[in-house]
């Protein structure tokens, strides 16, 4: 007798049990939607769950057709990406300036990339020409005599600087090619160099895309007045806002 006694109190207990999950699971309005979304079906007023941080997953309440919807948000998907800005630049020169939306940039840096190859292309074609020369006028190969369209340029003729004046053309010529072939380079250092800047600025403008620039970030000077020594004493204060 004492045995089912016991056995009575345990069923009793489980069917206590039971009952409360049933009560809590009726009260509970939290379901899964099929999207992995959480719906609040009974909730009457928007609650915040999670106020937003940097870096980190939050909550967000939307409300579509009468019905509350809570979405998992992830805000580093929000925020301007100087990763993202920097990969453009380096892929394609004035594609992280479009990515942060600084358009007023790319006639200068374009503008910059065209007089760049120009300078690129004049040098250059100048230092073959007078390397040509320099070298044909060197070795004086019979069959290659290059230079004789540079003497052409002047008032002399080819007899007088093969003879008269062949050291005078000989450093002219040497020194034009040298002169051509240094700016030549400093073309090519500008180029890579403006590519660098290009990458640099899209990365420092994606930092401060997202940057808080309002009026609780400023300073203003305001009337004080502080008790002195019997009287008050009027005067002025600074108060920085962060």
């Amino acid at each position: 007798m004492i045995k089912y006694k016991e056995e009575l109190k345990t069923l009793r207990l489980i069917l206590i049990l039971l009952i409360t999950c049933v009560c809590a699971q009726a009260q509970d309005t939290t379901v899964v939607a099929p999207s992995d979304t959480l719906k609040l079906v009974e909730a009457q007023t928007v609650k915040e769950v999670a106020k937003p941080a940097v870096g980190i997953d939050t909550l967000l309440i939307q409300e579509v057709d009468g019905v509350k919807y809570v979405r998992s948000l992830n805000i580093n998907q929000m925020r301007h990406s100087p990763h993202t800005a920097t990969m453009y630049a380096a892929i394609l020169p004035g594609l992280g300036q479009i990515y942060n939306h600084k358009y007023w940039k790319l006639p200068f840096l374009y503008g910059g990339v065209a007089a760049l190859c120009y300078a690129i292309h004049f040098n250059s074609k100048y230092y073959d020409i007078y390397h040509d020369a320099y070298r044909d006028f060197v070795i004086r190969d019979p069959n290659n005599k290059s230079y004789e369209q540079i003497i052409a340029r002047t008032n002399l003729t080819v007899e007088q600087v093969e003879t008269t004046y062949q050291s005078w053309f000989t450093s002219a010529l040497k020194s034009k090619k040298d002169y051509y072939r240094r700016y030549r380079d400093l073309s090519y250092f500008g180029m890579v160099g403006l590519y660098i800047v290009q990458i640099i600025d899209a990365c420092v403008d994606a930092h401060f895309y997202d940057f808080n620039v309002n009026d609780d970030l400023s300073y203003r000077i305001e009337p004080m007045v502080t008790e002195g020594y019997g009287s008050p004493v009027v005067g002025a204060s600074l108060v920085i806002q962060f």
